[in-house]
């Protein structure tokens, strides 16, 4: 049975309708919590939401690096159940795949705009929002490709790294009120992780201690200690979870 130490909390989740961010609201159900899921495609929330439960769980569809969009689902979670506990800052964008000398400076902003200036805008928000006087906390996800370089991914690893720091940084500032952590996947089997794996799983899984990818379900697991008061002497940390892959000197 799953532990239910998220009972009667309010949680937001970005780039919640699939994968990750999917997994990590069903985790957070699952343990008692209500959830807001946000994503850009509306017919793909409507469907999470269906999974998920419409009594514990609704959407608001948006960009999650417009303010707009943030400032409205962090309103809508507070008028609908009465606050907000949990924020999992989960979306995160890698729109080019390749050596960073042929990166295009366009979708090099693109990629700082959602996976490091999204995650402190709703940061922001949700602090100033209701955090900052009711507390609670906050888990972003970044990945070990901040940790150490990764072939055709440099520039998503920049802004994951960045994102650790940020993490620390919201740390010290946000307490004691707010915790602050992060989760670093390795390759999890998700869509987005494709093309890191598809047609070489069984090359890429060798390097790999525990002898395979991870599954969305390991991250969620990981996201709702951090998030419960199991976690409550911890902020400002990076939980890797790779099964073992930096063991190896690998990402």
């Amino acid at each position: 049975m799953t532990a239910r130490r998220l009972e009667g909390r309010t949680a937001l989740v970005t780039g919640a309708s699939r994968g990750i961010g999917l997994a990590i609201a069903h985790r957070l159900v699952d343990e008692g919590a209500r959830v807001c899921i946000t994503a850009r495609k509306e017919t793909a929330l409507k469907e999470a939401v269906e999974e998920l439960g419409p009594d514990v769980a609704f959407h608001v569809a948006g960009s999650a690096a417009d303010p707009d969009h943030q400032q409205e689902a962090i309103d809508r979670a507070v008028e609908r159940w009465g606050g907000l506990d949990l924020l999992v800052n989960n979306t995160g964008i890698n729109p080019a795949y390749g050596s960073l000398l042929e990166l295009e400076d366009s979708a090099a902003r693109k990629i700082f705009e959602v996976n490091l200036l999204g995650t402190l805008g709703w940061t922001r928000r949700a602090w100033h929002t209701v955090l900052a006087d009711r507390g609670g906390a906050v888990v972003n996800v970044a990945s070990v490709a901040g940790l150490r370089p990764a072939g055709g991914i440099g520039f998503y690893g920049a802004t994951k790294a960045a994102l650790m720091h940020l993490t620390q940084q919201l740390a010290v500032e946000l307490s004691p009120t707010v915790r602050v952590n992060a989760v670093a996947p390795a390759v999890v089997r998700t869509r987005f992780a494709t093309a890191l794996f598809e047609g070489k799983e069984d090359e890429v899984t060798a390097a790999y201690p525990v002898g395979r990818l991870g599954e969305p379900e390991d991250i969620a697991a990981a996201v709702a200690y951090l998030g419960s008061d199991d976690a409550a002497w911890t902020t400002g940390q990076t939980l890797v979870l790779d099964g073992g892959l930096t063991l190896n000197g690998g990402v």
